[in-house]
């Protein structure tokens, strides 16, 4: 049976979202850019500001100098969290099979439901108008037999409505397409093939026989072949429904200070460790994302070596990895701490606990500044011996950040 993979492609969702909850921004030069830092980078532009010169990645001192009326807004990951939320509740009543890839961006494998809904073009159809009318926002729909063919449809449509590729018509849709469409060539293997090959097409690499392939690309010469002539057999991954506790923030200024981001990391943890203990739980597993202010992120997930929701001993982990994945000289500007994996808490208490007197003194110090949090606010009293720690740690620390 052929596939039917739909992806939905609403170009600077940020700033899509923004311009449905705001009309006063609509047609008009807007760009996202993280606040508090006169050197800080575009993240997301709209087609308005683009028309002006202004591209993803340009300082904005420069956006500014290129379009003085340009309307510059910080990062709003609550609002982009609820707008995806909202899409993914649509995709859903279409099909079981739906993947989030990014925010705007989601895949749907619709095969089998054509007396539901369909041909696979009029659902897409469908699809946009019941996200128009119940998000207001507006985008394209790539149609296709696989996953790739579908995105690549979605992104060169000239304006926003459906583009269908037939089964059987994928090699021929690529083939007049760019080189740098195609995953996993990127910019320096672009460079390579256009000035030392003169290669721009992507019909060039599908005539190209295995062993010219293998000497460019190496072990990924079959898959970029394939992805030449539209082959992609990649399935569409539904998400797993997974038991998290979580907490995240983004910094009003990007940090690259040891001491401060560990008072950071704490202090996320010690919500996260609070919801354990309100839902009796203790994870297995943990994990710690970093986004720096270049975009670039570094997760890390890791198995706790002993079940337990205490601050005091969720933390020395975590700073370890931290320690461990924090090593480049660049400020950060996201965290993420997150558990998973739960098990209930076993009432026994052990016989042969060293330190018998500290693990019993701890959780009752524990519990009283839980009760004075959820009296008071989570702010009123914090540690201060974490600071000192946060503080010496980082002096010991040889990989200083500048």
């Amino acid at each position: 049976m052929f596939r039917h993979i739909l992806h939905i492609h609403i170009p600077a969702f940020s700033i899509a979202v923004e311009q449905a909850c705001r009309p006063e921004l609509r047609d008009r030069p807007v760009v996202v850019v993280p606040p508090h830092s006169e050197r800080a980078l575009i993240l997301s532009v709209s087609s308005e500001a683009r028309n002006e010169g202004i591209y993803k990645g340009m300082p904005i001192t420069k956006a500014l100098k290129f379009c003085p009326d340009l309307t510059v807004l910080p990062p709003n990951p609550d609002l982009i969290k609820k707008a995806s939320q909202g899409l993914n509740r649509i995709a859903a009543q279409y099909t079981p099979l739906w993947e989030p890839f990014r925010p705007g961006h989601l895949y749907l494998d619709v095969t089998g439901t054509k007396r539901l809904w369909g041909r696979a073009k009029d659902t897409a159809g469908r699809l946009r108008q019941e996200i128009r009318a119940h998000l207001q926002l507006t985008g394209a729909v790539g149609v296709a037999g696989n996953k790739m063919v579908s995105s690549i449809a979605s992104r060169i449509i000239r304006s926003e409505g459906v583009i269908d590729v037939d089964h059987g018509q994928e090699p021929s849709f690529m083939a007049p397409l760019k080189v740098d469409i195609l995953p996993g060539i990127g910019h320096v293997r672009r460079k390579i093939l256009l000035e030392e090959l003169n290669i721009s097409l992507v019909r060039e690499i599908a005539s190209m026989d295995m062993g010219t392939l293998t000497l460019l690309f190496g072990r990924q010469a079959l898959v970029i072949h394939q992805r030449a002539l539209g082959i992609d057999p990649t399935p569409v991954y539904p998400p797993r429904i997974r038991p998290t506790v979580a907490e995240e923030i983004t910094l009003s200024k990007d940090e690259n200070d040891d001491h401060k981001l560990l008072g950071i990391l704490y202090g996320l943890l010690e919500k996260c460790a609070h919801r354990l203990r309100d839902r009796s739980s203790f994870p297995r597993k943990a994990g710690l994302l970093l986004r720096y202010t270049d975009q670039v992120e570094i997760i890390r997930q890791f198995k706790l070596p002993s079940p337990s929701f205490w601050d005091f001993d969720l933390y020395k982990h975590l700073e370890e990895v931290f320690f461990k994945v924090c090593r480049r000289r660049v400020r950060i500007r996201f965290l993420r701490v997150w558990f998973q994996d739960f098990l209930p808490v076993n009432p026994q208490l052990s016989l042969f606990t060293e330190g018998a007197f500290d693990t019993e003194k701890m959780p009752r110090i524990t519990q009283a500044l839980d009760r004075i949090r959820e009296k008071h606010g989570h702010e009123v009293i914090k540690y201060g011996r974490m600071v000192h720690g946060a503080r010496r740690r980082a002096k010991e620390t040889v990989n200083h950040r500048p």
